[in-house]
Formats: C-alpha cells, structure tokens, sequence
C-alpha cells in the first residue's frame, strides 16, 4: 500500500511512499539516454531516449521501475490496485504492454502528461507477468508541472482520469477516492465556530480543532483523504530545502510505522522508503524506514550518455549528528 503526490512551489516535485512488509533489494537507479528497452510484446525496442531515474528492482540488467521522472519533467508511478485491476487480451491494433512496461514506455517517448494520455489512448495493458513473478496488479498516477492523470485498468475497460488532487493512493478506484473527499467538506484549518446551537455554550478547547474527523487510520481511502487535506493546505517557502523539506512532511502524514499493520506471522507493512522529485531540476531524493537523513542523486551529475544502467544501493543505516 503506498501514496504518491505531486506538489508545485518554485519547482516541480513529485514522490510518493512505498509501503510493504519486505524489500526486493530496491535501488536508486537512472537510466541513460542510451540504455536499450525491449518491449517483447510488441516487437518493440527503443535504443535512444530521455534518460530517468527513479527506484526499481534491478532483475540482471532490466529496472522494473516502481516510480520514475524524466529528464523532460515527466513524472509517473505504480501503485498496488489489488482485487481491482483487470488487464485486457492482447489487441492487434493497440501497443500491448504488460504492467511492469508501463512507466518506460511513457518516461520513453513523453514530455508531458497530455502526450502520455494521446499515447495511452493507442495503448492496451494485458495480463503478462515478469519473467516467473507474481501478476502485478497496479495502476499509475502521471504528472507534470501543470496537471496530474490516473490510469486504471478494470474490469469494464482501461480509464484515464483527469487527476485534481495531484494524489493516488491503493483501492477503490479512483473516482469513488475523490467522491468519499466529498463527506469532510467541512474540514478546517481554522478554529471552528459553534454550529451546533447557539443556545449551548460551546467552544474550542485546544488548537486544531476545525480538523476533527480527518481520519487517521492506514485504509488507501483514509490516507487519500489525510494527504489531500495535508497538500491542499500546505504553507512553504520556494527554496529548494524548504520544498524539498515541506514534500517529505506531507507524505510523513501517511507514513506506516512497524507494527500497525499486521499482515502475516509477525509481518508487518511498513514505510520501506519516501521518494521526492525535483522534475525541474532532475534531482532524486529519499528516504528510508531506518534512515531518515535525506539522501539525494542528481541525474545531471552522471553521464546520460551512457548504455548502461547508472545504480545506487539504498543508505538504509540511520545517520544521527551527535551535537556534544
């Protein structure tokens, strides 16, 4: 279960949280305007491109990417859509593309989000695992600096929506996430006045009072709701530190810490890592559950001429400033 958000200040940043009870040896990865993709289904490689960067599970020498942002500004990421995605049978006059070979081939060949909805509309995503892995169930979210789209596959067809909160989190689909908003309208950052009848003596007895009723618990539908009050009323200078800061802070409100969430014998789901893009600078920052220093990759400080994929293992260990 994850959130992922886009945010804008000066700059354009775009991240989300990766929540799972276990790694598969995640690493920070780019990949360079030479690296070779194949896209066996349909006979397809692209040799030259954009080069990205992002986290993946390396399998050999191919990413599978779980979100990535280009050097054009485009950002994009998979989240778990479980019970809910529905993948089609392959479509001799669409690209059909497995689940897994989604964000390469937008982060590949779009700048923006309205080229990737125009190629998505060409596109069919079908039931095709990686290799012997498990089925991924997904969907994406797709953002660049001036809009955000949703991309889910379910049983009654491929859906593209136009995304207002600039957020995903896991099920339902996505129009029933921006329905539920609906029932905390009267959600405040603002001390709240007595509504409830004049006639009764009542008032605020501690700060932050206009937000009760924002949920706290770890369901997709309650992190939705937390991250889109928490972003919508997000108050940051346009610093680089500031932004970068600010971003870790909104998705710190959705976090999951080790325990709250059971899911097996003494298997917890938990807040493996944080990602923030900077997509107008082309920096790649993150944390992670046993490290919350942020750590940062510049993609401009490497070769993106290359062929070969540029990566870099996790800093997983806590590093603390002893001050004395």
């Amino acid at each position: 279960m994850c959130t992922a958000a886009s945010f804008v200040t000066k700059d354009f940043y775009f991240g989300r949280t990766l929540d799972y009870e276990m790694s598969y040896g995640d690493e920070a990865i780019i990949v360079p305007r030479n690296f070779c993709i194949a896209f066996p289904n349909i006979e397809k490689k692209i040799s030259t491109h954009p080069a990205y960067i992002g986290m993946a599970h390396v399998d050999g020498s191919y990413p599978l990417m779980y979100e990535g942002m280009s050097e054009k500004g485009l950002a994009i990421a998979a989240l778990n859509f479980v019970g809910y995605a529905k993948y089609s049978s392959p479509a001799p006059e669409k690209f059909n593309l497995a689940p897994y070979e989604v964000i390469p081939f937008i982060l590949c060949q779009c700048s923006t989000v309205e080229q990737a909805t125009e190629l998505l509309g060409r596109c069919n995503i079908i039931n095709s695992a990686y290799k012997d892995y498990p089925m991924s169930e997904l969907h994406w979210i797709i953002s660049d600096k001036d809009c955000s789209v949703t991309l889910e596959c379910t049983a009654d067809g491929m859906h593209i929506y136009e995304n207002y909160a600039g957020l995903l989190t896991n099920n339902p689909e996505y129009p029933q996430q921006m329905s539920h908003l609906n029932n905390y309208m009267n959600l405040s950052t603002k001390e709240p006045q007595n509504n409830f009848c004049s006639a009764l003596p009542l008032k605020a007895y501690s700060r932050g009072m206009g937000a009760i009723g924002l949920p706290g618990d770890l369901s997709s539908e309650s992190r939705f709701v937390r991250a889109a009050f928490v972003k919508s009323n997000s108050v940051c200078g346009d610093t680089e530190n500031e932004s970068v800061n600010q971003f870790f802070h909104i998705l710190g409100s959705v976090e999951q810490q080790k325990g709250c969430c059971v899911v097996g014998d003494g298997t917890y789901q938990y807040t493996y890592y944080t990602s923030c893009c900077n997509c107008s600078k082309g920096i790649y920052y993150y944390t992670t559950y046993d490290n919350h220093q942020i750590s940062a990759l510049d993609m401009h400080r490497v070769n993106l001429n290359s062929d070969r994929l540029i990566r870099y293992s996790l800093k997983t260990s806590e590093q603390i400033f002893k001050q004395n």
